[in-house]
């Protein structure tokens, strides 16, 4: 039986195979509580290693971190597939149901923002479909609370801006 820290960095691997979109750590943290498989600093350095290790991506925003399959990941998956038990991998089939829209929504629509000269900041805004950019726009803003408030904002309401967008250009 391989060790417990093994079998969470192979059924992390064994989920980006599977995800449509890559995954934040958020995501990954959810999965393992809500199945009771470990805690959340287990899980922390499972990412750490594979990360470590250059199987899987890692991008970092100021509020997350997403991860993607490297093809070295993907290789050594092939190598330990069979180590992800049925119960696992039935797990993760209902995750990935349960929380389609989230995890669509949570991986379409990005925002982070970054530091001027001159003490201003500006916030990037983006979003995609079926991984295609559909908006791409950066906002110059004072300061950091503005910055921060720009992303929060996106990130609930980037389907209506969008839309409002739209409408205002093409009249």
């Amino acid at each position: 039986m391989a060790e417990p820290s093994t079998i969470y960095k192979i059924t992390i691997l064994y989920m980006l195979d599977r995800a449509e979109h890559p995954l934040s750590n958020t995501q990954f943290v959810d999965f393992f509580l809500e199945h009771n498989y470990t805690d959340y600093f287990q899980v922390q350095n499972a990412l750490g290693d594979l990360s470590d290790a250059e199987l899987i991506h890692s991008k970092k925003t100021h509020s997350n971190t997403l991860y993607s399959l490297t093809r070295a990941g993907r290789e050594t998956l092939g190598f330990f597939e069979d180590k992800v038990t049925e119960g696992i991998r039935q797990d993760v089939s209902e995750f990935f149901s349960r929380h389609k829209t989230a995890l669509r929504r949570t991986n379409t629509i990005s925002a982070d923002y970054y530091a001027l000269s001159g003490g201003s900041y500006a916030a990037r805004c983006q979003a995609s479909l079926d991984g295609r950019p559909v908006i791409d726009l950066t906002l110059s803003v004072p300061g950091r609370v503005q910055a921060e408030a720009v992303c929060a904002n996106w990130n609930i309401r980037a389907e209506e801006v969008y839309a409002s967008l739209v409408d205002l250009l093409v009249q």
